[in-house]
């Protein structure tokens, strides 16, 4: 954000967009869920690590081997404390309208999704048209509504708090295979959701204009 030297009135369109979104009342009906992705490369040790002692921590052989990366998708409905996460080899715009299909599964009594997303070139209508027959990509998409970020404001995207706490908490080490990535993550969301983990938000439009309306361009 702090990058930026003038604010666009699309910037600001969509900035608002999005805030007004965060501040309604909950509604099981029309579900707010922020999606987001994150790469992590699989790394197996070339020597057994030394496990931590007393007054001593792990010890790490500096030699690793790289065995790929994996994509990981992250959705969160902050309002209703859950997560759902899943694990892919690729990022792929397949890839994407795959797990959107997958969530929409998840809340199948509600009328309208409120998707929040960042402007990769994989989180657009056409990626379930390339996906699914033309009659399942509407189904989906008829009950979809993307709100998108402005550009170069990704940070407007809760994913992104959820996918910082992911990476601090469960996956900032070593991890050799795709197999045990998935179980730590797994282990983590059950967890996480158990404990009905929040996203507190306090980001307001008031908050927007006064500390940004000097960048504003009319």
């Amino acid at each position: 954000m702090w990058c930026i030297a003038k604010i666009t009135p699309e910037y600001r369109k969509r900035m608002y967009d999005l805030l007004d979104l965060y501040e309604k009342p909950y509604n099981p009906q029309e579900p707010v869920v922020c999606i987001d992705e994150k790469s992590k490369q699989l790394i197996a040790e070339n020597r057994t690590p030394i496990p931590m002692k007393p007054w001593s921590s792990s010890k790490y052989d500096y030699e690793y081997k790289r065995n790929g990366t994996r994509n990981i998708f992250v959705a969160v409905e902050p309002k209703a404390w859950k997560r759902k996460i899943q694990v892919t080899k690729r990022r792929t715009k397949k890839d994407f309208a795959k797990f959107v299909q997958e969530l929409e599964k998840d809340y199948s009594d509600a009328r309208i999704i409120h998707i929040v997303l960042d402007n990769l070139n994989t989180h657009f209508e056409s990626s379930f048209y390339e996906t699914f027959t033309k009659k399942e990509a509407k189904r989906i998409l008829k009950k979809i509504k993307f709100h998108y970020t402005p550009k170069h404001a990704s940070w407007l995207d809760m994913a992104e708090i959820e996918i910082n706490v992911l990476s601090n908490q469960c996956i900032a080490g070593r991890i050799s295979t795709e197999e045990k990535l998935i179980k730590q993550i797994q282990a983590w969301e059950k967890q996480r959701n158990a404990e009905e983990k929040k996203i507190i938000w306090k980001f307001s439009k008031q908050d927007a204009d006064k500390k940004l309306s000097k960048h504003y361009i009319p």
